[in-house]
């Protein structure tokens, strides 16, 4: 399954997030990193599950975009893509332009 979101963080912080993420707060679940690099992060849970998620910054401007893959993770996945602030939206008030 596959999940996508933006949001206004960094890439390389939505990264640390998704490590610090499944590695502690998923405790009954916990996965761990297998491989990295400054746009993806792969993480190996129970059963040898794996996590791949992906952050990058939009081509059109206006955040990161996060994208995520697992087949047994999915709702450790959507708890994680839940606690990423969304972009601010170019129309709302206060928003870079």
């Amino acid at each position: 399954m596959i999940q996508e979101t933006v949001t206004g963080l960094p890439p390389l912080e939505v990264l640390r997030r998704a490590r610090e993420f499944f590695e502690t707060r998923v405790p009954a679940t916990g996965a761990f990193v297998e491989r990295e690099s400054d746009r993806h992060v792969v993480l190996r849970g129970q059963g040898g599950e794996e996590i791949v998620i992906a952050a990058a910054p939009r081509p059109e401007g206006g955040g990161t975009r996060v994208r995520g893959s697992t087949l047994l993770f999915e709702q450790q996945l959507g708890r994680f893509f839940s606690t990423l602030p969304p972009a601010a939206r170019a129309e709302e008030p206060g928003a870079a332009a």
